[in-house]
């Protein structure tokens, strides 16, 4: 098996581990756990694993320069803290196909924050995705009941906070090796976790529940978290980042295909489009913008 063919298959089983994001999230939901709690398991949950395997990252960790922090901390509360909480509030409103659907919209706000904050341009080509992308989020609102209009801006507000933590971290990440950028994405955002009430009520439920919720918790930083990025950083050491952007699409499709199976999620013929515009508005953005962003690609 060549290193390619090996690193293909990491950033698709590292697609599969993300995609397990909403079934896990959706199980809590259902159990009792808002979103905002959701966010707060997986994330200090994930903090404590990594405390536990600390010595692992303590080469990475003696790279660590304190210009940086300020820069490594933004990425963190957007692209860890923010992305998760707007996320899993997504799956509590409106289930977790159309909420992944709309957190890929995040190469559309890549293109638009990279003109505001970094004055690229945007060609025609980039203009026409970005109304291709629009077309499939209205769609997506074509449910009746399934959609509802808190549950699409969170689901937006976690496609603009993962475009964020893109274009924002252009430069601040230069120099830091990828195992150090997920450690410090997941302690910062860990440590203003701890200061909030909800992740206090999260772990006073998480006594009292059955073994189901245990696991999905467990999952959530486990699967859904540290072996995700671990699997796509290896896979991205084999192979051109454009092209493993485009197999990071595995994560929606198993996102909508746990969810009908596993949670009954049932989707209309429009939402189905909208979605299928989105994600095909993601693949072409990826296959354009080689090696844009390369390496920020950790939820």
């Amino acid at each position: 098996m060549t290193p390619q063919t090996t690193g293909t298959l990491q950033i698709i089983a590292g697609a599969f581990c993300w995609g397990s994001l909403g079934l896990l999230g959706a199980t809590l939901n259902r159990v009792g756990f808002g979103g905002n709690e959701v966010a707060a398991l997986r994330i200090v949950i994930a903090a404590c694993i990594l405390l536990i395997a600390l010595p692992l990252f303590l080469n990475d960790l003696k790279q660590l320069q304190i210009r940086k922090l300020p820069g490594l901390a933004l990425q963190s509360l957007l692209g860890m803290l923010g992305m998760s909480l707007c996320y899993f509030a997504a799956i509590a409103h409106i289930g977790s196909s159309l909420a992944v659907a709309l957190l890929y919209t995040a190469p559309v706000w890549s293109l638009i924050f990279a003109r505001i904050l970094l004055g690229e341009g945007i060609t025609p080509k980039s203009a026409l995705l970005t109304v291709i992308a629009a077309a499939g989020v209205g769609l997506t609102m074509a449910g009746g009941g399934t959609a509802n209009a808190a549950g699409i801006l969170f689901g937006l507000g976690s496609g603009i906070c993962y475009a964020l933590y893109g274009v924002l971290g252009k430069r601040a990440m230069q120099g830091n090796p990828p195992m150090l950028v997920f450690f410090t994405s997941i302690a910062f955002s860990a440590l203003l976790l701890l200061l909030m009430p909800h992740t206090h009520s999260a772990f006073a439920k998480l006594p009292q529940q059955s073994a189901v919720a245990w696991l999905s918790a467990l999952a959530l930083a486990c699967v859904g978290t540290i072996a995700a990025y671990g699997l796509f950083v290896k896979g991205l050491q084999k192979m051109p980042a454009a092209k493993a952007s485009i197999f990071t699409v595995f994560e929606p499709l198993t996102a909508v295909v746990l969810a009908a199976l596993f949670l009954n999620e049932q989707l209309n013929g429009w939402q189905y489009l909208g979605i299928t515009l989105i994600l095909g508005t993601a693949v072409l953005n990826a296959a354009r913008f080689k090696n844009k962003y390369s390496g920020l690609n950790s939820k």
